[in-house]
Order: structure tokens, then C-alpha cells, then sequence
């Protein structure tokens, strides 16, 4: 069946935005001295760094496994706010914003995007299709907007719904919903873009969006969760979107 498609959603980590092998747990000691440094130069009760690291590694830990088991996401500025206020730190909303984003820092800079990304979103952009992302995250959305902004992909993704303002995680409905109803479009005249057969594929295919699974060493191949197609480059999706304009192409001469 011919389908008229012109939309398109995108996962960010791993499909947009690659960030491969990493160490976390070298990160998360990077990220918590980042942290740590700036909170030293404001009025607060700071414990010694380990004792600092250690406290707020298990609250976010903690708050991972709650939200697997519930299937709830949670924001870590707010796990931020309530771990500053139990040291005396009465941080405004830029300032746990700050804190948030040295957390995050040094996994930042493992980012890597593909050459011809840009370009690649530019043309769907110009295609006049719509376009936006919904990611699976609990950094805090004004975090992850800076870091594609330093990417140079913020003016391509209009619009943008990460699951720690939604509330909820991919693959449940609400996350997607709220990325469809924000751009005005159909899960039937929707692609979907991700790396998780589990939460991108399953969620996309659950709602009838066109679902295409981003898989660059083929671990997926026998997923139950079955996508629409695989590709193994983001460039690849061009001939998907230039599949189903030919399609559209097609049929709109037979109708005449």
C-alpha cells in the first residue's frame, strides 16, 4: 500500500548523535569534578569530593531503577536541586542548569556526528517535510538543546521532546504523541529513526509510523522487534524518503 509520507521523527543518541564505546564511570568521576569545582566558588556545605561523588552516583542510580520499574522517566535537575539543598546550596534554575551541564560535559565531547548530517537535514527541511526528535533522556532538555547547538543541528530540529519533561520513555505512546501532535502530523505519514529495537522500533511500529532501524554492525538482525528498514549510515535514509516520494509520485500520476 502506497503510503504519503511527510514527516519524520528522530532519536538523538546513537542515530543523530554518536557517541560509541564509552567508559562511563570515568565520565560520571569527570563530570562529578566539573561539578564539584563550580560548586566550590558558591556559599554552600561541600563534603569532600568522594563523599560528593559517591552520594549523588547513587541517587542517580537510584532514580534509574525507579524508573525502569515504573516506566516513569525523571529529570536530574530536579535529583540536582534536592542533593544541593541537603549541602545548603540554594542554587537558581541557571545555576543547576550549569551544574547539570558539567555532569554532562565530558560525555559531550565523545559526540560525533556523521559528515554530510547537516546536509542531510537540510534537504528533508527543504523537502518541506516536518521534522522532529524525541529522546529518551534525564538530562535536562536546555542541556542537550545547547549541545546541538554546538553541533550545529538545533536549526534542523524545530522541535524537540525529551522524555524527562514528558514524564514517561519511549516505547510508551505519550512520547511519541506529544512529538506528532507538536508538528501536526499522523503516526501513517510518519518515519521514525532510531537505534533501539525495543524502545524506537517497538514504540514506532506499535502507533503505525513507518519505522526504520539505525544498525551500523547489524546486532539486530534478529530482534523480534522488526523495523520497516535498516540502515547502517543516518545518510542512508535519503533513499528511504526518496523511496516513498516516488511512490507518492507514482500514484499521483495514475490518479490523473
Amino acid at each position: 500500500m502506497t503510503r504519503t509520507i511527510h514527516a519524520i521523527l528522530f532519536d538523538l543518541g546513537d542515530t543523530l548523535v554518536d557517541f560509541g564505546k564509552v567508559d562511563l564511570p570515568r565520565l560520571f568521576h569527570a563530570g562529578a569534578k566539573l561539578a564539584y569545582e563550580y560548586l566550590s566558588s558558591l556559599p554552600g556545605d561541600l563534603p569532600d569530593f568522594e563523599r560528593y561523588r559517591r552520594r549523588h552516583l547513587r541517587a542517580i542510580h537510584w532514580h534509574e531503577l525507579l524508573s525502569r520499574l515504573t516506566k516513569r522517566e525523571f529529570n536530574s535537575l530536579h535529583v540536582m536541586d534536592q542533593l544541593c539543598r541537603r549541602m545548603n546550596f540554594r542554587l537558581n534554575r541557571d545555576q543547576l542548569l550549569e551544574v547539570c551541564r558539567l555532569w554532562y560535559e565530558p560525555l559531550s565531547k565523545k559526540a560525533s556526528v556523521e559528515e554530510g548530517l547537516t546536509d542531510l537535514l537540510r534537504d528533508i527541511r527543504d523537502r518541506g517535510w516536518k521534522i522532529a526528535m524525541v529522546s529518551n533522556t534525564f538530562i535536562p532538555g536546555e542541556v542537550l538543546d545547547r549541545h546541538l547547538e554546538s553541533l550545529g543541528l538545533l536549526p534542523y530540529l524545530p522541535v524537540r521532546v525529551y522524555s524527562c519533561d514528558v514524564g514517561r520513555r519511549k516505547p510508551h505512546r505519550r512520547v511519541f504523541q506529544e512529538a506528532l501532535q507538536n508538528i501536526g502530523a499522523s503516526p501513517a505519514e510518519t518515519i521514525f529513526v532510531g537505534d533501539s529495537p525495543k524502545a524506537d522500533i517497538r514504540g514506532a511500529n506499535r502507533l503505525g509510523m513507518v519505522s526504520v532501524l539505525k544498525d551500523p554492525a547489524g546486532r539486530y538482525a534478529t530482534s523480534r522487534h522488526t523495523p520497516t528498514h535498516t540502515i547502517q549510515s543516518i545518510l542512508e535514509l535519503r533513499d528511504v524518503i526518496q523511496q516513498y516520494e516516488q511512490e507518492n509520485a507514482n500514484k499521483t500520476n495514475e490518479d490523473e
